[in-house]
Protein backbone atom coordinates (compact mmCIF):
# COMPACT_ATOMS: atom_id res chain seq x y z
CA UNK A 1 0.00 0.00 0.00
CA UNK A 2 1.20 3.72 0.13
CA UNK A 3 0.89 7.08 1.56
CA UNK A 4 -1.32 9.93 -0.30
CA UNK A 5 -0.13 13.21 -0.13
CA UNK A 6 -3.42 14.06 2.05
CA UNK A 7 -4.04 12.77 5.52
CA UNK A 8 -1.24 10.59 5.27
CA UNK A 9 -0.27 10.61 8.71
CA UNK A 10 -2.88 8.43 9.90
CA UNK A 11 -1.91 5.60 7.56
CA UNK A 12 0.77 2.84 8.79
CA UNK A 13 0.56 0.08 5.90
CA UNK A 14 0.54 -3.37 5.39
CA UNK A 15 3.56 -2.80 2.96
CA UNK A 16 5.71 -1.61 5.71
CA UNK A 17 4.59 -3.44 8.54
CA UNK A 18 3.91 -6.84 8.17
CA UNK A 19 6.95 -8.87 8.61
CA UNK A 20 7.45 -12.26 9.17
CA UNK A 21 4.21 -13.73 11.15
CA UNK A 22 3.89 -13.33 14.39
CA UNK A 23 5.19 -16.51 17.03
CA UNK A 24 1.78 -18.28 17.11
CA UNK A 25 1.88 -18.79 13.44
CA UNK A 26 5.88 -19.19 13.18
CA UNK A 27 5.58 -22.31 16.05
CA UNK A 28 4.10 -23.71 12.85
CA UNK A 29 6.75 -23.73 10.44
CA UNK A 30 9.48 -25.26 12.10
CA UNK A 31 9.97 -28.69 10.37
CA UNK A 32 9.89 -29.89 7.00
CA UNK A 33 6.89 -30.63 4.70
CA UNK A 34 4.38 -29.67 6.51
CA UNK A 35 0.50 -30.97 5.25
CA UNK A 36 -0.64 -28.37 3.12
CA UNK A 37 -4.55 -27.75 3.05
CA UNK A 38 -6.66 -28.84 -0.11
CA UNK A 39 -6.28 -25.94 -2.68
CA UNK A 40 -9.20 -23.77 -3.81
CA UNK A 41 -10.17 -22.62 -6.94
CA UNK A 42 -12.76 -20.20 -9.09
CA UNK A 43 -13.05 -18.93 -12.66
CA UNK A 44 -12.11 -15.26 -13.15
CA UNK A 45 -14.96 -13.06 -12.47
CA UNK A 46 -15.22 -11.76 -16.16
CA UNK A 47 -12.76 -12.00 -18.61
CA UNK A 48 -12.84 -10.03 -22.48
CA UNK A 49 -10.53 -8.55 -25.21
CA UNK A 50 -9.91 -5.13 -25.08
CA UNK A 51 -9.18 -2.93 -28.54
CA UNK A 52 -5.51 -1.35 -28.82
CA UNK A 53 -4.49 0.57 -25.90
CA UNK A 54 -3.22 3.47 -28.33
CA UNK A 55 -6.52 3.89 -29.38
CA UNK A 56 -7.86 4.68 -25.65
CA UNK A 57 -6.83 7.86 -24.30
CA UNK A 58 -4.71 7.62 -21.14
CA UNK A 59 -7.16 7.84 -17.81
CA UNK A 60 -5.16 10.45 -15.30
CA UNK A 61 -3.54 8.82 -12.54
CA UNK A 62 -5.28 9.22 -9.46
CA UNK A 63 -5.39 7.35 -6.87
CA UNK A 64 -8.95 5.52 -5.90
CA UNK A 65 -7.30 4.18 -2.28
CA UNK A 66 -7.45 6.52 0.30
CA UNK A 67 -10.27 4.17 2.22
CA UNK A 68 -7.66 1.97 2.82
CA UNK A 69 -5.48 2.67 6.36
CA UNK A 70 -4.01 -1.10 7.47
CA UNK A 71 -2.77 -0.15 10.96
CA UNK A 72 -0.65 -2.64 12.51
CA UNK A 73 2.36 -3.47 15.32
CA UNK A 74 5.65 -3.08 13.90
CA UNK A 75 8.08 -6.53 12.85
CA UNK A 76 10.63 -7.85 15.90
CA UNK A 77 13.61 -7.53 14.50
CA UNK A 78 16.38 -10.68 15.71
CA UNK A 79 19.13 -9.92 17.93
CA UNK A 80 21.83 -7.92 16.86
CA UNK A 81 24.66 -10.92 16.04
CA UNK A 82 27.70 -10.88 13.53
CA UNK A 83 26.90 -11.47 10.32
CA UNK A 84 29.88 -13.75 8.96
CA UNK A 85 29.23 -13.16 5.12
CA UNK A 86 30.19 -9.67 5.07
CA UNK A 87 32.21 -9.17 1.85
CA UNK A 88 35.57 -8.55 2.78
CA UNK A 89 36.28 -5.34 0.20
CA UNK A 90 38.79 -6.57 -2.07
CA UNK A 91 37.44 -5.97 -5.45
CA UNK A 92 37.40 -4.70 -8.73
CA UNK A 93 35.23 -2.72 -10.88
CA UNK A 94 32.27 -4.08 -12.54
CA UNK A 95 33.51 -5.09 -16.05
CA UNK A 96 30.00 -3.80 -17.65
CA UNK A 97 29.36 -1.93 -20.72
CA UNK A 98 26.53 0.84 -20.49
CA UNK A 99 23.53 1.05 -22.21
CA UNK A 100 20.52 3.37 -22.53
CA UNK A 101 19.61 5.52 -19.35
CA UNK A 102 16.36 7.40 -19.26
CA UNK A 103 13.94 9.28 -16.94
CA UNK A 104 11.07 6.76 -16.45
CA UNK A 105 7.38 8.18 -14.71
CA UNK A 106 7.87 10.34 -12.32
CA UNK A 107 8.29 14.25 -11.45
CA UNK A 108 10.82 16.17 -13.30
CA UNK A 109 10.64 14.23 -16.93
CA UNK A 110 11.55 16.04 -19.60
CA UNK A 111 8.79 14.30 -22.20
CA UNK A 112 6.14 14.47 -20.07
CA UNK A 113 4.84 16.31 -17.06
CA UNK A 114 3.52 14.37 -13.79
CA UNK A 115 2.50 15.40 -10.44
CA UNK A 116 2.49 13.36 -7.60
CA UNK A 117 0.19 13.14 -4.85
CA UNK A 118 1.45 9.86 -3.28
CA UNK A 119 4.28 7.58 -2.28
CA UNK A 120 6.09 5.39 -2.90
CA UNK A 121 5.87 4.63 -6.35
CA UNK A 122 6.59 0.49 -6.21
CA UNK A 123 8.71 0.96 -9.21
CA UNK A 124 8.23 -2.28 -11.95
CA UNK A 125 9.50 -2.44 -15.51
CA UNK A 126 10.83 -4.62 -18.25
CA UNK A 127 12.33 -4.24 -21.80
CA UNK A 128 10.39 -6.71 -24.50
CA UNK A 129 11.55 -6.67 -28.05
CA UNK A 130 11.58 -2.79 -28.85
CA UNK A 131 9.31 -1.32 -25.91
CA UNK A 132 9.96 -1.13 -22.01
CA UNK A 133 6.87 -0.55 -20.41
CA UNK A 134 7.53 1.19 -16.49
CA UNK A 135 4.43 1.25 -13.80
CA UNK A 136 4.73 3.32 -11.03
CA UNK A 137 1.71 2.58 -8.71
CA UNK A 138 -1.32 4.20 -10.34
CA UNK A 139 0.48 5.29 -13.57
CA UNK A 140 2.47 3.74 -16.46
CA UNK A 141 4.23 4.77 -19.56
CA UNK A 142 5.55 2.65 -22.57
CA UNK A 143 8.99 3.97 -24.07
CA UNK A 144 11.22 2.29 -27.26
CA UNK A 145 13.54 0.52 -25.98
CA UNK A 146 16.36 2.22 -28.28
CA UNK A 147 16.37 6.00 -27.54
CA UNK A 148 13.84 6.20 -24.36
CA UNK A 149 10.94 8.35 -26.30
CA UNK A 150 7.49 7.80 -24.72
CA UNK A 151 5.47 5.93 -26.83
CA UNK A 152 2.28 6.04 -24.59
CA UNK A 153 0.94 7.40 -20.99
CA UNK A 154 1.87 8.41 -18.55
CA UNK A 155 -1.53 6.56 -18.03
CA UNK A 156 -3.77 5.53 -14.71
CA UNK A 157 -3.48 1.88 -14.36
CA UNK A 158 -6.98 0.96 -14.69
CA UNK A 159 -6.71 2.60 -18.57
CA UNK A 160 -5.72 -0.59 -19.51
CA UNK A 161 -9.41 -1.66 -18.61
CA UNK A 162 -11.30 0.83 -20.18
CA UNK A 163 -14.73 -0.21 -21.12
CA UNK A 164 -14.10 -3.74 -19.07
CA UNK A 165 -16.74 -2.50 -16.14
CA UNK A 166 -16.44 -2.72 -12.81
CA UNK A 167 -13.67 -1.97 -10.09
CA UNK A 168 -11.06 -2.73 -12.38
CA UNK A 169 -11.89 -0.07 -14.90
CA UNK A 170 -13.57 2.25 -12.14
CA UNK A 171 -10.58 1.88 -9.54
CA UNK A 172 -7.14 3.02 -9.50
CA UNK A 173 -5.24 1.37 -6.52
CA UNK A 174 -1.97 0.17 -7.41
CA UNK A 175 0.64 -2.30 -6.26
CA UNK A 176 1.22 -3.28 -9.69
CA UNK A 177 3.80 -5.42 -11.70
CA UNK A 178 4.96 -5.66 -15.10
CA UNK A 179 6.46 -8.62 -16.97
CA UNK A 180 7.31 -9.56 -20.16
CA UNK A 181 7.06 -13.39 -20.92
CA UNK A 182 10.08 -14.06 -23.02
CA UNK A 183 8.13 -18.02 -24.07
CA UNK A 184 4.84 -16.14 -25.74
CA UNK A 185 6.29 -12.54 -26.24
CA UNK A 186 3.76 -11.19 -24.60
CA UNK A 187 3.16 -8.46 -21.95
CA UNK A 188 1.81 -9.45 -18.79
CA UNK A 189 0.44 -6.57 -16.15
CA UNK A 190 -1.57 -6.40 -12.73
CA UNK A 191 -2.95 -4.10 -10.03
CA UNK A 192 -5.92 -4.92 -7.65
CA UNK A 193 -8.94 -2.88 -7.29
CA UNK A 194 -9.70 -2.66 -3.41
CA UNK A 195 -13.20 -2.26 -2.57
CA UNK A 196 -14.18 -4.30 1.19
CA UNK A 197 -16.38 -6.92 -0.02
CA UNK A 198 -15.05 -7.04 -4.13
CA UNK A 199 -11.07 -7.14 -3.67
CA UNK A 200 -10.06 -8.28 -7.37
CA UNK A 201 -6.78 -8.59 -9.30
CA UNK A 202 -6.89 -7.02 -12.06
CA UNK A 203 -4.30 -8.84 -15.19
CA UNK A 204 -3.91 -8.15 -18.42
CA UNK A 205 -1.82 -9.77 -20.92
CA UNK A 206 -1.32 -8.36 -24.19
CA UNK A 207 -2.22 -10.10 -27.95
CA UNK A 208 1.06 -9.35 -29.43
CA UNK A 209 4.66 -8.19 -28.57
CA UNK A 210 3.14 -4.55 -28.99
CA UNK A 211 2.36 -3.02 -25.63
CA UNK A 212 -0.11 -0.31 -27.30
CA UNK A 213 -2.01 -3.05 -29.27
CA UNK A 214 -5.25 -5.00 -27.69
CA UNK A 215 -5.23 -6.96 -24.22
CA UNK A 216 -6.79 -9.84 -22.75
CA UNK A 217 -8.20 -8.67 -19.52
CA UNK A 218 -9.07 -10.63 -16.25
CA UNK A 219 -10.57 -10.05 -12.64
CA UNK A 220 -9.91 -12.40 -10.15
CA UNK A 221 -11.99 -12.22 -6.85
CA UNK A 222 -10.82 -12.54 -3.66
CA UNK A 223 -12.61 -12.39 -0.44
CA UNK A 224 -9.90 -10.87 1.97
CA UNK A 225 -7.40 -8.06 1.24
CA UNK A 226 -5.09 -9.29 -1.33
CA UNK A 227 -1.84 -7.15 -0.12
CA UNK A 228 1.33 -6.98 -1.78
CA UNK A 229 1.06 -8.78 -5.27
CA UNK A 230 3.94 -10.53 -6.81
CA UNK A 231 3.33 -11.98 -9.92
CA UNK A 232 5.74 -14.25 -12.10
CA UNK A 233 6.15 -16.06 -14.88
CA UNK A 234 6.79 -20.05 -15.27
CA UNK A 235 5.83 -22.19 -18.35
CA UNK A 236 2.48 -23.65 -17.02
CA UNK A 237 0.91 -20.97 -15.16
CA UNK A 238 1.23 -17.14 -14.55
CA UNK A 239 1.99 -17.22 -10.19
CA UNK A 240 0.86 -14.29 -7.92
CA UNK A 241 1.84 -14.46 -4.10
CA UNK A 242 -0.30 -11.89 -1.48
CA UNK A 243 -0.14 -11.01 2.19
CA UNK A 244 -3.65 -11.16 3.00
CA UNK A 245 -5.42 -9.27 5.77
CA UNK A 246 -8.99 -10.45 5.83
CA UNK A 247 -12.38 -9.12 4.68
CA UNK A 248 -11.80 -5.72 6.48
CA UNK A 249 -8.17 -5.45 5.67
CA UNK A 250 -7.28 -5.24 9.31
CA UNK A 251 -5.67 -8.40 10.27
CA UNK A 252 -2.95 -10.62 8.76
CA UNK A 253 -4.73 -13.94 7.81
CA UNK A 254 -1.64 -15.76 6.26
CA UNK A 255 0.16 -15.80 2.60
CA UNK A 256 -1.63 -16.56 -0.63
CA UNK A 257 -0.10 -17.84 -3.69
CA UNK A 258 -2.40 -18.20 -6.45
CA UNK A 259 -1.71 -19.87 -10.25
CA UNK A 260 -3.43 -18.21 -12.89
CA UNK A 261 -3.72 -20.85 -16.26
CA UNK A 262 -1.56 -19.14 -18.19
CA UNK A 263 -2.75 -21.32 -21.58
CA UNK A 264 -6.12 -20.00 -21.51
CA UNK A 265 -5.06 -16.19 -20.94
CA UNK A 266 -3.00 -16.21 -23.80
CA UNK A 267 -5.69 -17.30 -25.93
CA UNK A 268 -8.14 -14.62 -23.92
CA UNK A 269 -10.28 -17.66 -22.68
CA UNK A 270 -12.03 -18.69 -19.78
CA UNK A 271 -9.02 -19.14 -17.29
CA UNK A 272 -9.15 -20.27 -13.60
CA UNK A 273 -6.77 -19.62 -10.55
CA UNK A 274 -5.95 -22.08 -8.16
CA UNK A 275 -4.99 -21.29 -4.79
CA UNK A 276 -3.47 -22.19 -1.31
CA UNK A 277 -2.72 -20.20 1.65
CA UNK A 278 -0.59 -20.92 4.30
CA UNK A 279 0.45 -19.55 7.86
CA UNK A 280 3.87 -17.61 6.14
CA UNK A 281 4.30 -13.86 4.93
CA UNK A 282 5.65 -12.15 2.08
CA UNK A 283 5.88 -14.99 -0.69
CA UNK A 284 7.88 -14.89 -3.83
CA UNK A 285 6.95 -17.22 -6.73
CA UNK A 286 10.42 -18.02 -9.06
CA UNK A 287 10.47 -16.07 -12.03
CA UNK A 288 11.74 -17.05 -15.11
CA UNK A 289 14.58 -15.75 -16.78
CA UNK A 290 16.14 -16.90 -20.25
CA UNK A 291 13.76 -18.93 -22.43
CA UNK A 292 15.65 -22.28 -21.39
CA UNK A 293 12.64 -24.10 -20.09
CA UNK A 294 13.38 -25.85 -16.51
CA UNK A 295 13.18 -29.30 -16.40
CA UNK A 296 10.08 -31.55 -17.35
CA UNK A 297 7.53 -31.65 -14.66
CA UNK A 298 9.46 -28.96 -12.65
CA UNK A 299 7.19 -26.77 -10.38
CA UNK A 300 7.17 -23.54 -9.59
CA UNK A 301 9.22 -22.86 -6.55
CA UNK A 302 8.09 -20.26 -3.59
CA UNK A 303 9.94 -18.67 -1.27
CA UNK A 304 10.04 -16.36 1.74
CA UNK A 305 12.61 -15.33 4.84
CA UNK A 306 13.00 -17.39 7.92
CA UNK A 307 14.89 -16.81 10.85
CA UNK A 308 18.83 -17.56 9.26
CA UNK A 309 17.17 -19.66 6.96
CA UNK A 310 14.82 -19.41 3.87
CA UNK A 311 11.68 -21.73 3.14
CA UNK A 312 11.22 -23.25 0.01
CA UNK A 313 7.82 -24.82 -1.44
CA UNK A 314 6.62 -26.63 -4.28
CA UNK A 315 3.76 -25.70 -6.30
CA UNK A 316 2.44 -27.65 -9.21
CA UNK A 317 -1.19 -26.56 -10.50
CA UNK A 318 -3.41 -29.27 -11.82
CA UNK A 319 -6.03 -26.80 -14.17
CA UNK A 320 -7.78 -29.88 -16.03
CA UNK A 321 -7.77 -31.48 -12.20
CA UNK A 322 -7.56 -28.31 -9.69
CA UNK A 323 -8.02 -31.23 -6.65
CA UNK A 324 -4.75 -33.07 -8.17
CA UNK A 325 -2.93 -29.92 -7.66
CA UNK A 326 -0.06 -29.81 -5.43
CA UNK A 327 1.45 -27.50 -2.77
CA UNK A 328 4.55 -29.01 -0.78
CA UNK A 329 6.77 -27.72 1.80
CA UNK A 330 8.19 -25.62 3.56
CA UNK A 331 11.70 -27.45 2.92
CA UNK A 332 14.07 -25.17 5.10
CA UNK A 333 17.49 -24.03 3.91
CA UNK A 334 20.23 -22.60 6.54
CA UNK A 335 21.96 -19.81 5.40
CA UNK A 336 24.68 -17.47 7.38
CA UNK A 337 23.32 -15.40 10.36
CA UNK A 338 21.56 -12.34 9.40
CA UNK A 339 20.16 -9.86 11.41
CA UNK A 340 17.05 -8.67 9.65
CA UNK A 341 17.77 -5.17 9.03
CA UNK A 342 14.42 -2.34 10.21
CA UNK A 343 11.05 -2.40 8.40
CA UNK A 344 10.77 1.65 8.87
CA UNK A 345 12.50 4.89 9.28
CA UNK A 346 16.53 3.69 9.64
CA UNK A 347 18.28 4.90 6.94
CA UNK A 348 19.49 9.18 7.25
CA UNK A 349 19.33 11.92 5.10
CA UNK A 350 21.26 14.78 4.46
CA UNK A 351 19.58 18.54 5.56
CA UNK A 352 16.68 16.62 7.39
CA UNK A 353 15.71 14.12 10.43
CA UNK A 354 13.27 12.68 8.42
CA UNK A 355 14.51 8.97 7.80
CA UNK A 356 13.82 6.15 5.55
CA UNK A 357 11.98 2.60 5.40
CA UNK A 358 13.84 -0.38 4.19
CA UNK A 359 11.32 -3.54 4.42
CA UNK A 360 14.10 -5.58 6.08
CA UNK A 361 11.28 -8.32 6.82
CA UNK A 362 10.81 -10.33 3.54
CA UNK A 363 12.70 -10.99 0.30
CA UNK A 364 12.86 -8.49 -2.07
CA UNK A 365 11.10 -8.75 -5.81
CA UNK A 366 12.38 -11.05 -7.52
CA UNK A 367 13.24 -14.74 -7.19
CA UNK A 368 14.81 -15.21 -10.49
CA UNK A 369 15.14 -18.63 -12.01
CA UNK A 370 17.78 -19.95 -14.57
CA UNK A 371 18.75 -22.67 -16.38
CA UNK A 372 22.04 -22.81 -17.09
CA UNK A 373 22.13 -26.17 -18.89
CA UNK A 374 24.13 -27.93 -16.73
CA UNK A 375 22.89 -26.79 -13.66
CA UNK A 376 19.63 -24.44 -12.19
CA UNK A 377 19.77 -21.38 -9.98
CA UNK A 378 17.94 -19.16 -7.86
CA UNK A 379 18.59 -16.03 -7.10
CA UNK A 380 17.06 -13.65 -4.16
CA UNK A 381 18.11 -10.87 -1.80
CA UNK A 382 17.25 -9.02 1.12
CA UNK A 383 18.14 -5.89 3.36
CA UNK A 384 20.85 -6.91 6.74
CA UNK A 385 22.25 -4.55 9.53
CA UNK A 386 25.78 -4.95 8.37
CA UNK A 387 27.29 -2.68 11.66
CA UNK A 388 26.11 0.67 11.88
CA UNK A 389 24.85 0.76 8.41
CA UNK A 390 22.08 -1.78 6.31
CA UNK A 391 23.31 -4.07 3.19
CA UNK A 392 22.14 -6.40 0.72
CA UNK A 393 22.31 -9.74 1.30
CA UNK A 394 22.38 -11.93 -1.55
CA UNK A 395 21.64 -15.25 -2.67
CA UNK A 396 23.04 -18.06 -5.38
CA UNK A 397 21.15 -21.12 -4.81
CA UNK A 398 21.62 -24.61 -6.75
CA UNK A 399 18.65 -26.15 -7.64
CA UNK A 400 19.71 -28.45 -9.89
CA UNK A 401 17.27 -31.83 -10.02
CA UNK A 402 14.76 -29.65 -7.49
CA UNK A 403 17.37 -29.84 -4.63
CA UNK A 404 18.02 -26.62 -3.36
CA UNK A 405 21.43 -25.90 -1.22
CA UNK A 406 23.36 -22.60 -1.10
CA UNK A 407 26.22 -22.11 -3.75
CA UNK A 408 27.10 -18.64 -2.96
CA UNK A 409 26.01 -15.81 -0.41
CA UNK A 410 27.29 -12.57 0.89
CA UNK A 411 26.50 -9.46 2.76
CA UNK A 412 27.19 -6.57 0.28
CA UNK A 413 28.53 -3.43 2.84
CA UNK A 414 31.27 -1.47 1.56
CA UNK A 415 32.74 -0.08 5.10
CA UNK A 416 32.25 3.34 3.28
CA UNK A 417 29.11 4.39 5.91
CA UNK A 418 26.52 4.22 3.27
CA UNK A 419 23.19 2.50 3.33
CA UNK A 420 22.39 -0.46 0.74
CA UNK A 421 18.56 -1.23 0.83
CA UNK A 422 15.42 -2.06 -1.36
CA UNK A 423 17.38 -4.31 -3.71
CA UNK A 424 16.35 -6.35 -7.00
CA UNK A 425 18.68 -9.36 -8.86
CA UNK A 426 18.47 -10.94 -11.99
CA UNK A 427 20.75 -13.70 -13.85
CA UNK A 428 22.05 -13.31 -17.49
CA UNK A 429 22.43 -16.37 -19.78
CA UNK A 430 26.08 -16.95 -18.88
CA UNK A 431 25.22 -16.95 -15.28
CA UNK A 432 26.82 -13.40 -14.30
CA UNK A 433 24.72 -11.92 -11.58
CA UNK A 434 23.64 -7.97 -11.59
CA UNK A 435 21.51 -6.40 -8.14
CA UNK A 436 20.54 -3.20 -8.58
CA UNK A 437 19.06 -1.18 -4.50
CA UNK A 438 18.52 2.20 -3.37
CA UNK A 439 22.04 3.78 -1.16
CA UNK A 440 21.74 6.84 0.61
CA UNK A 441 23.35 8.36 4.15
CA UNK A 442 23.34 11.57 6.24
CA UNK A 443 25.75 12.75 3.90
CA UNK A 444 24.57 11.34 0.58
CA UNK A 445 20.99 11.60 -0.91
CA UNK A 446 19.44 8.76 -1.60
CA UNK A 447 20.86 7.40 -5.21
CA UNK A 448 20.38 4.23 -7.39
CA UNK A 449 22.78 1.92 -7.90
CA UNK A 450 24.42 -1.36 -9.49
CA UNK A 451 26.50 -3.90 -8.43
CA UNK A 452 27.59 -7.49 -9.71
CA UNK A 453 29.50 -10.47 -10.73
CA UNK A 454 30.48 -12.44 -13.72
CA UNK A 455 31.06 -16.85 -13.48
CA UNK A 456 35.08 -16.10 -13.43
CA UNK A 457 34.94 -13.76 -10.06
CA UNK A 458 35.75 -15.38 -7.04
CA UNK A 459 32.82 -16.18 -5.49
CA UNK A 460 30.53 -14.98 -2.92
CA UNK A 461 31.67 -11.74 -3.76
CA UNK A 462 30.24 -8.49 -5.73
CA UNK A 463 32.14 -6.00 -7.74
CA UNK A 464 32.89 -2.04 -6.01
CA UNK A 465 29.04 -0.43 -6.97
CA UNK A 466 28.32 1.79 -9.96
CA UNK A 467 26.12 4.73 -9.55
CA UNK A 468 23.17 4.93 -12.47
CA UNK A 469 21.26 8.09 -10.93
CA UNK A 470 22.69 10.39 -8.61
CA UNK A 471 19.77 11.67 -5.97
CA UNK A 472 20.06 15.36 -6.03
CA UNK A 473 16.94 15.57 -2.95
CA UNK A 474 15.89 14.75 0.24
CA UNK A 475 12.64 13.43 1.53
CA UNK A 476 11.36 15.56 4.05
CA UNK A 477 9.48 15.33 7.37
CA UNK A 478 6.69 13.16 8.59
CA UNK A 479 7.37 10.77 4.75
CA UNK A 480 9.40 7.57 5.14
CA UNK A 481 8.01 5.17 2.91
CA UNK A 482 10.70 4.69 -0.04
CA UNK A 483 10.46 2.11 -3.03
CA UNK A 484 8.44 -0.86 -1.91
CA UNK A 485 10.07 -2.66 -4.33
CA UNK A 486 11.99 -2.45 -7.45
CA UNK A 487 12.77 -3.75 -10.60
CA UNK A 488 15.92 -5.68 -11.79
CA UNK A 489 15.37 -7.82 -15.00
CA UNK A 490 17.56 -9.24 -18.45
CA UNK A 491 16.09 -8.12 -21.89
CA UNK A 492 14.74 -11.07 -23.98
CA UNK A 493 16.42 -9.86 -27.00
CA UNK A 494 19.71 -10.84 -26.25
CA UNK A 495 19.52 -12.55 -22.89
CA UNK A 496 22.42 -10.29 -21.88
CA UNK A 497 21.41 -6.75 -21.16
CA UNK A 498 19.93 -5.92 -17.34
CA UNK A 499 17.41 -3.31 -17.05
CA UNK A 500 17.02 -1.91 -13.75
CA UNK A 501 14.27 1.14 -12.61
CA UNK A 502 13.77 2.67 -8.76
CA UNK A 503 13.11 6.18 -7.43
CA UNK A 504 15.32 8.67 -6.61
CA UNK A 505 14.78 12.65 -6.09
CA UNK A 506 15.79 15.62 -8.21
CA UNK A 507 15.37 17.93 -5.11
CA UNK A 508 14.10 18.40 -1.39
CA UNK A 509 10.55 17.90 -0.97
CA UNK A 510 7.81 15.26 0.41
CA UNK A 511 5.81 14.03 -2.21
CA UNK A 512 8.05 14.39 -5.59
CA UNK A 513 9.69 10.83 -6.35
CA UNK A 514 11.53 11.06 -9.74
CA UNK A 515 12.10 7.19 -11.50
CA UNK A 516 15.24 6.28 -13.15
CA UNK A 517 15.07 3.59 -16.28
CA UNK A 518 18.81 2.12 -16.93
CA UNK A 519 20.43 -0.84 -18.85
CA UNK A 520 23.89 -2.50 -18.79
CA UNK A 521 25.74 -5.90 -19.67
CA UNK A 522 28.70 -7.81 -18.81
CA UNK A 523 31.42 -8.15 -21.78
CA UNK A 524 31.59 -11.55 -21.14
CA UNK A 525 28.09 -12.07 -22.20
CA UNK A 526 27.91 -12.86 -25.93
CA UNK A 527 24.95 -12.57 -28.30
CA UNK A 528 24.80 -16.12 -28.64
CA UNK A 529 24.05 -18.95 -26.18
CA UNK A 530 27.41 -21.15 -25.47
CA UNK A 531 27.91 -23.67 -28.20
CA UNK A 532 25.80 -26.90 -26.70
CA UNK A 533 28.34 -29.68 -26.60
CA UNK A 534 30.08 -32.64 -24.40
CA UNK A 535 32.92 -33.86 -22.62
CA UNK A 536 34.23 -38.03 -23.35
CA UNK A 537 36.70 -39.20 -20.14
CA UNK A 538 37.67 -42.67 -20.23
CA UNK A 539 38.73 -44.51 -17.00
CA UNK A 540 41.68 -45.54 -17.03
CA UNK A 541 43.35 -43.41 -19.24
CA UNK A 542 44.87 -45.72 -21.21
CA UNK A 543 46.44 -49.67 -20.95
CA UNK A 544 49.08 -51.76 -22.57
CA UNK A 545 48.06 -54.04 -25.31
CA UNK A 546 49.73 -56.35 -27.66
CA UNK A 547 49.54 -56.88 -31.01
CA UNK A 548 46.05 -58.72 -32.11
CA UNK A 549 44.57 -58.38 -28.31
CA UNK A 550 41.18 -56.49 -26.87
CA UNK A 551 40.80 -54.41 -23.98
CA UNK A 552 38.15 -52.16 -22.78
CA UNK A 553 37.63 -48.84 -21.09
CA UNK A 554 34.41 -47.48 -19.00
CA UNK A 555 33.64 -43.93 -20.38
CA UNK A 556 31.76 -40.96 -19.47
CA UNK A 557 29.97 -38.55 -21.52
CA UNK A 558 29.05 -35.34 -19.64
CA UNK A 559 26.90 -33.10 -21.58
CA UNK A 560 27.61 -29.18 -21.48
CA UNK A 561 25.73 -25.67 -21.89
CA UNK A 562 22.10 -27.93 -22.27
CA UNK A 563 23.44 -30.60 -24.82
CA UNK A 564 20.88 -33.13 -25.22
CA UNK A 565 22.07 -35.62 -28.27
CA UNK A 566 22.10 -35.66 -32.17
Amino acid sequence: MRVPSAGFLAVATSAILIASPGPALQAQGQGQGLAVGRPDWVPAARHDTSRPLREIPPSPAVSTRGDFAVKLAPPSQQGGQTDPAVQSFVSTPLSAISGLSFDGVGEGNPQFAFNVNYAPPDTTGEAGLTQYVQWVNTAFAVFDKTDGTRLYGPAGGNTIWSGFGGDCETRNDGDPIVQYDQLANRWVMTQFALRAGNYLQCVAVSQTEDATGAWHRYAFSYSEFPDYPKLSVWPDAYYITFNMFGSTGSSFTGGRVCAYDRTQMLSGQDAIQICYQIPYASLLASDLDGTRLPPSGTPNYVMNRGSNALRLWRFTPDFTAPASSTFSGPTTIAVDAFTAACGRSCVPQPSTSQKLDVLGDRLMYRLSYRNLGDREALSVNHSVVAGSVTGIRWYELDITGGVASVRQQSTFAPNDGQYRWMGSMAMDKMGNIAIGYSIGSKTMQASINFAGREVTDVPNTLSIDNTLQAGTGSQLTRLSRWGDYSTMAVDPVDDCTFWYTSEYLQANGTFNWSTRVGSFRFSSCGDTDPVPGFTVAATPSSRTVAAGESTSFDVAVTAQNGYTGG
